[in-house]
């Protein structure tokens, strides 16, 4: 059986709206007794009616009815919305506030970078806030000292490690931070979404030192709304959504099912009344589609190609127009933009359009694909746009499709016209 780092058991943690602080004395001191005898609080014992509706009530619910666990030396990634409840979360996790109700169990010593400075004290060096945290994370002296030249080297700010860090920039905070809370041997290490302050230079060395420290069997806690890197980096992820847990789960289902969260697959669309139409006072949209290029079914798959239309009706008059399609893949990858000039010349008449495009055979890998297109203006401001206005799913080829083969690797599936002849016999 393995052993657990991180045990989360039916945490929530209800924020009261409105003033603060704003409680009597008296209610003070019940809560207090509530908590002392474990007979609960009124912020424990919220009743449903009293937490519908933030317009309505005094309470809402930041995180409801959590449980996971995380054995020792895993990545997990924590995933969601923002609003979600991630942060609180992980504040709970790192002691910075309490749960309302539940419990948590944390085995081992713990450093938590939740945002930028976290833990820094701004008057103090780089060099003095190195030795400030090692002691936060009960290390002695002389262990810090032997990690200090390392953690200098990782940040890249040498050159200011005698300057007090007030005047540090948020990158150069980030990473001084990062780089502590990853080399002082934590056995357990908590990150928020502070790596995205970091060039991309220093992300990718963030991402190989959390390889490397989940290595050595410490476990990590990762928050990111980079997909790829928790597909990456993490065994398992857990989705939250509106405070609850939606799916737990080996990270690339978890990911791909938060993905496709609020999307449906959807290949066309079409609206006879152009006032209930997508649009503004600019474009209206009439139709938009895919469908299979060369197939004599419904089925877009890869030898079959795609072809795209759309019908718009153009309210714009004496402008340069034109029209750009964008396509993402299900990890929010953009496959590739292309468009159209639609006038030119300040040239543009109203009226109803359509607009026609045919995306080769075996072009694109199976997956789910979503659309989002824009009407622009002399190529600098929007006049219309609208994103996810179409999701469609690419299968595999009729040679493949049905077979227990998994999903080809990569993006693209080209059709390369390969040459093959014989040399010489041997």
């Amino acid at each position: 059986m393995q052993e657990k780092s991180i045990s989360v058991e039916n945490v929530s943690k209800v924020y009261r709206l409105g003033s603060v602080g704003s409680k009597s004395f008296t209610d003070d001191f019940k809560s207090f007794v509530g908590k002392v005898t474990g007979q609960g609080s009124k912020d424990k014992n919220i009743e449903e009616n009293d937490r519908t509706s933030i317009g309505q009530s005094e309470y809402v619910y930041a995180l409801k009815d959590i449980n996971f666990e995380v054995n020792t030396g895993e990545v997990l990634g924590v995933i969601g919305k923002n609003g979600a409840g991630k942060s609180t979360l992980l504040k709970i996790l790192s002691k910075i506030t309490a749960p309302s109700t539940g419990e948590i169990k944390i085995k081992g010593r713990m450093a938590s970078l939740l945002e930028v400075g976290t833990g820094f004290h701004p008057e103090l060096s780089g060099r003095e806030n190195i030795f400030l945290n090692g002691a936060i994370l009960g290390m002695r002296r002389h262990e810090i000292k032997a990690k200090f030249d390392e953690i200098v080297e990782f940040s890249g700010v040498s050159r200011y490690v005698d300057t007090p860090v007030k005047r540090y920039s948020s990158g150069m905070y980030v990473r001084l931070a990062f780089a502590v809370a990853a080399h002082l041997e934590p056995e357990i290490l908590i990150i928020d979404e502070v790596l995205a302050v970091g060039d991309t230079e220093f992300q990718k060395k963030c991402l190989g030192k959390m390889k490397d420290v989940s290595g050595h069997g410490r476990t990590v806690l990762f928050v990111s709304h980079n997909m790829a890197a928790i597909k990456q980096l993490c065994h398992r992820a857990i989705f939250l959504k509106n405070g609850g847990l939606l799916k737990e789960g080996d990270a690339k289902s978890v990911v791909d099912y938060y993905l496709k969260d609020g999307r449906e697959i959807s290949i066309s669309k079409s609206w006879d009344n152009l006032n209930d139409a997508p649009g503004n006072e600019n474009i209206r949209l009439k139709k938009i589609s895919v469908s299979p290029a060369e197939s004599e079914t419904d089925i877009i798959s890869i030898e079959t190609g795609i072809k795209f239309e759309i019908e718009y009706v153009n309210y714009v008059e004496g402008k340069t127009t034109d029209f750009t399609m964008f396509l993402f893949n299900q990890d929010e990858i953009m496959m590739f933009e292309s468009g159209i000039i639609l006038s030119q010349n300040n040239d543009s008449v109203k009226g109803h359009y359509k607009i026609s495009t045919i995306i080769p055979a075996y072009y694109l890998n199976s997956g789910e694909y979503h659309i989002n297109i824009v009407f622009g203006e002399s190529q600098r401001y929007f006049l219309y746009l609208h994103n996810d206005i179409l999701s469609f799913e690419i299968e595999e080829n009729g040679a493949n499709k049905g077979s227990n083969l998994k999903r080809s690797p990569g993006i693209l599936r080209p059709n390369f016209d390969w040459k093959y002849n014989l040399v010489d016999y041997v």
